[in-house]
């Protein structure tokens, strides 16, 4: 299966990707930054999911909120969302809207700073902080996952903070820090255009010109990636007592970097998706319906450019059952697989999984628009996109077993645990 794509640099350096699917009747916008959690400083955590907020309180010619009042009233879904490694804001709409998002997305790259107040960027720490305190801080279990990273990296590495940002460093920030930070990033040559759906390749970039191609030129910011790290050499370990309604415990690890061909990133997904994905996974076969010492079990991977990825794995107990006699059935699990490998059926099934998932996503524009934003962002080629299900079917199943001895055994890797607040010390 091959997608078509048509792509394009305009002269003031935004990559602009055309994916036409003719009579659909609906159009994607999609539009990648490159600039996530990695590229912010230490003590300025949060500044990229700080302007996915911003990006929306109006422009030198839009009103605040009408972003959002304007695309809707045309019958349009749309929002952002901030990773590690980029920051993407996208649009999904009937075919005869595609002038208006595109003019909204030029207006807020070229002249956002012109509504940069200090009202605005402390209303939107504000919401950042709400936002914060829903999904984490007030959430059971809900920081486990900021506390993991000191564990497997050093606080200056790319991957050393959440990209959810830190509630006093961007109290601390000052406005013009902020404007440097959008100066710095926001640009057409930092970003990745693509557009999606019912709308010719040559029409799609006229209109990109048209939008984009009168926005100044910068200097994008160097890309320097640090060298990928080994799995750690010593397991750290992290004893938490919380208000939490059962003792649970998390594995964190690092894993391969993604790349456009990635074998070994591909044969750990799939030897998570056997080991700890869905109710038909090991870990949950064993520990939830055999045993019955857990209430959950499973693993989980973020894919990532900067040197390594990131993997975690969770068990929440059932109360009542020592986190010790958990870890160490998770670990027998493990252990087996990675010396056995999978069976015949789990590949397959495994693989039909993740072929089904990717076909999922590619059989919406907006969906395929952001996959393509992500390859030509990330890996410098849209065409990668084209390789991932070839790359699926190559991974054997001694791939898939060397790839689980060398990243996800236990011993290698850092634990989180948790236990309720009336429990007293940890297991």
């Amino acid at each position: 299966m091959s997608y078509p794509m048509t792509d394009r640099t305009l002269d003031n350096g935004l990559r602009v990707v055309v994916s036409p699917t003719p009579g659909l009747g609906v159009v994607a916008v999609n539009l990648w930054y490159d600039v996530g959690s990695r590229h912010e400083q230490p003590h300025r955590q949060g500044f990229a999911h700080l302007f996915e907020h911003l990006m929306f309180q109006g422009s030198r010619h839009v009103e605040p909120g009408d972003h959002f009042a304007l695309l809707q009233g045309h019958g349009a879904a749309l929002n952002a969302t901030t990773s590690f490694d980029r920051t993407n804001y996208y649009e999904s709409m009937p075919s005869g809207v595609l002038d208006l998002a595109l003019w909204l997305e030029a207006d807020r790259m070229a002249f956002l700073d012109d509504v940069l107040t200090q009202q605005n960027f402390g209303n939107q720490v504000d919401v950042v902080a709400q936002e914060r305190s829903q999904r984490m801080d007030n959430v059971p279990y809900g920081t486990v996952f900021e506390q993991a990273l000191p564990l497997i990296f050093d606080p200056e590495h790319p991957y050393g903070h959440l990209p959810i940002g830190n509630m006093q460093h961007l109290a601390e920030a000052t406005l013009e820090e902020v404007s440097d930070f959008h100066a710095r990033y926001y640009m057409p040559a930092n970003a990745v255009l693509c557009i999606v759906g019912d709308v010719t390749a040559d029409e799609a970039l006229a209109k990109a010109e048209q939008y984009f191609g009168g926005i100044a030129t910068g200097a994008a910011p160097r890309r320097d990636l640090p060298q990928p790290l080994p799995p750690l050499s010593e397991p750290g370990r992290l004893d938490l007592t919380e208000d939490v309604p059962a003792p649970a415990v998390w594995l964190a690890c690092r894993l391969p970097v993604d790349t456009p061909h990635a074998r070994d990133l591909a044969a750990v997904a799939l030897a998570a998706s056997i080991l700890g994905e869905g109710e038909t996974s090991r870990l949950h076969r064993r520990l939830v319906r055999q045993d019955q010492t857990a209430l959950a079990a499973g693993i989980g991977i973020n894919a990532l450019i900067a040197g390594n990825s990131l993997g975690l794995g969770s068990v929440r107990a059932v109360p009542g059952v020592e986190l010790d006699t958990v870890v160490d059935t998770f670990d027998e699990v493990l252990q087996k697989f990675a010396k056995e490998g999978p069976s015949g059926t789990e590949l397959e099934v495994a693989r039909a999984q993740a072929e089904r998932d990717w076909l999922d996503e590619m059989g919406t524009a907006a969906g395929r628009a952001d996959a393509i934003s992500g390859c030509a962002l990330l890996f410098g080629d849209p065409e990668t996109l084209n390789d991932r299900l070839p790359l699926l079917r190559s991974i054997t199943a001694e791939e898939v077993r060397e790839a689980a001895e060398a990243w996800l055994l236990p011993s290698l890797n850092a634990q989180v645990r948790i236990l309720p607040s009336r429990a007293g010390a940890a297991a």
